[in-house]
């Protein structure tokens, strides 16, 4: 074999193995384990101190499910919503009430809550943030008012700054 084979062979080798590198590697950017668990159990607390029964769900910045408990006896139809606002909260990277305003009739993204598989626009979903304001997951919480689920949310999403 000529030295300009080897050579081309050795560089294509290279680059495989920096590229198989590189897409193992993990998101800097995304929700650790611990991260998720602590804007759960913060949020779980904050529904226990209000009587309130909910599902909530946390994602990672893939939107994939990362955490999630269903309190005991909370609605078997929140599972899926609380999943749905946190997956909205971070396709959009936006509170979901925030979106549900500019889903309206007559609103600039009218009907976008039937793309995706389904989305949901209204109170309760919300992106989660580290330290240096890089977004990292989002959180959704069901089974409330949407008053008390976004209320819920937040001390989750805000949870991880502590």
């Amino acid at each position: 074999m000529n030295l300009f084979k080897q050579l081309k062979i050795g560089v294509i080798t290279l680059i495989l193995a920096l590229l198989s590198n590189t897409l193992q590697a993990q998101i800097t950017n995304d929700i650790t384990d611990n991260e998720a668990f602590k804007a759960l159990l913060a949020a779980k607390k904050s529904a226990e101190e209000n009587n309130v029964l909910v599902n909530i769900a946390v994602v990672d910045a893939g939107a994939n499910l990362k955490a999630f408990i269903r309190m005991d006896e909370s609605y078997l139809g929140s599972i899926d919503v609380a999943i749905k606002k946190a997956k909205t909260a971070r396709y959009f990277n936006i509170d979901t009430g925030e979106l549900g305003e500019l889903t309206q009739p007559g609103g600039i993204i009218y009907n976008i809550e039937l793309s995706n598989n389904g989305l949901v626009s209204f109170p309760g979903g919300l992106p989660i943030k580290n330290k240096e304001g890089k977004i990292i997951g989002a959180i959704g919480v069901s089974g409330g008012t949407i008053e008390q689920d976004r209320a819920i949310a937040t001390i989750g999403a805000k949870s991880i700054l502590n």
